[in-house]
């Protein structure tokens, strides 16, 4: 049952709210460069969902390799809250720390995804 759920950063300068197809049952981690050390679990959203609903001039936005991946973080206090994905286009990902009300532990063990290997990667 797709859930809409609301997020924020650590500040509150940014929140958004999105469609969750699987709710938080989607929680997981990837071990690519760059997640790996972020360290966050995300959760599948719906890309076309994904609304902010304040502090938009408030995101800043980090791409690097391929571009594709699109991963934002609030500019005041660092947190990242969602990313856009360059395995589907039509996901993102959605911190589950930044979702109203969850602790990430409450949801252990979070399966890790294997972001080394990733297919776009590949020649």
């Amino acid at each position: 049952m797709t859930e809409t759920l609301t997020a924020s950063c650590h500040c509150g300068a940014v929140e958004l709210e999105a469609e969750f197809p699987q709710g938080l049952a989607s929680a997981a981690r990837c071990d690519c460069s760059f997640c790996r050390r972020r360290g966050a679990a995300a959760v599948t959203a719906i890309a076309a969902s994904l609304r902010v609903t304040k502090g938009a001039e408030n995101l800043t936005l980090y791409t690097w390799g391929t571009g594709t991946a699109k991963h934002h973080f609030c500019k005041i206090c660092g947190i990242y809250t969602h990313h856009h994905r360059r395995s589907d286009p039509s996901e993102c990902g959605v911190n589950l720390g930044c979702i109203a009300g969850v602790n990430p532990r409450d949801h252990d063990p979070i399966p890790w995804h294997d972001g080394v290997n990733h297919p776009s990667d590949r020649k």
